[in-house]
């Protein structure tokens, strides 16, 4: 498969790959400078518009993408800025297809808030280009059904009687997976590459869900190269940006391990 690895500022170089040609991006962009990724952070909208406009024009009909976000909290109030990319996503064209959550289930909270609850989780936005070309549902979730068990019952004469029900019994199915994913945050000193590293199992599970072997996946904000590694396990073709050189160097190390 092919991979394409993009070390430069990602405005610049997404102006590098054609009109319509990603099928799925699946990416986590700065929030609102809550990190500085070694000092090489300048994001506001003057940055995230151009981009979204970008991921419009490369994302080919039927296409995905997925916005995996956070707002910042100042003065006791949540930045929002999700949401108002969410709606310019909307403006450059994109359908909001679905809001997902992705529910940290290793998060730990440092210490009691005083006027809220902690927060563990963020927002996976799903866009699409028009109608969705292709969804591929994990079934992984639980769920108990009755059926009815079927044998014979003896009778007081000593004779047996076929019945089709003696009782009820419960089976476990493997029914779809809700919107709300919960899954760990993979914060161990052994894998973690980057002060923002989502698992490999988010980045692995939106891929097999909104693309097919073959596609093209795109992460535009490619930091160590999560998804660049899943895309590739998985046989899809890769394009990956990222600015940080150091960032970029791990990237290109664990996707050629592979």
């Amino acid at each position: 498969m092919t991979i394409n690895l993009m070390l430069g500022d990602c405005l610049e170089r997404m102006k590098e790959i054609p009109d319509g040609s990603v099928d799925l991006t699946v990416t986590s962009p700065p929030y609102d400078n809550l990190r500085t990724y070694n000092n090489t952070l300048d994001w506001g909208e003057h940055v995230w518009k151009p981009v979204l406009q970008e991921l419009f024009r490369v994302t080919k009909d039927g296409g995905v993408v997925v916005w995996i976000v956070n707002d910042a909290t100042i003065k006791g109030s949540e930045t929002g800025t999700s949401f108002r990319q969410a709606l310019y996503f909307k403006e450059c064209g994109f359908n909001l297809h679905d809001t997902m959550i992705w529910e940290k289930q290793t998060f730990t909270a440092t210490g009691a808030l005083k006027t809220r609850y902690a927060q563990v989780f963020e927002y996976m936005f799903v866009f699409t280009k028009g109608k969705v070309k292709t969804f591929n549902p994990i079934k992984d979730r639980l769920t108990k059904g009755k059926r009815k068990k079927h044998g014979t019952v003896r009778q007081s004469d000593g004779t047996t009687k076929k019945q089709s029900s003696i009782g009820k019994v419960y089976s476990e199915k493997e029914a779809q997976r809700f919107n709300v994913w919960k899954i760990n945050t993979e914060c161990s000193n052994n894998n973690r590459f980057h002060p923002a590293q989502f698992p490999e199992q988010l980045a692995n599970d939106h891929i097999i869900s909104w693309s097919n072997e073959g596609d093209t996946v795109l992460d535009c904000f490619m930091g160590s190269g999560t998804t660049g590694k899943m895309a590739k396990l998985n046989n899809r073709k890769f394009i990956g940006i990222e600015k940080d050189e150091t960032y970029f160097k791990i990237a290109q190390d664990r996707i050629a391990a592979i």
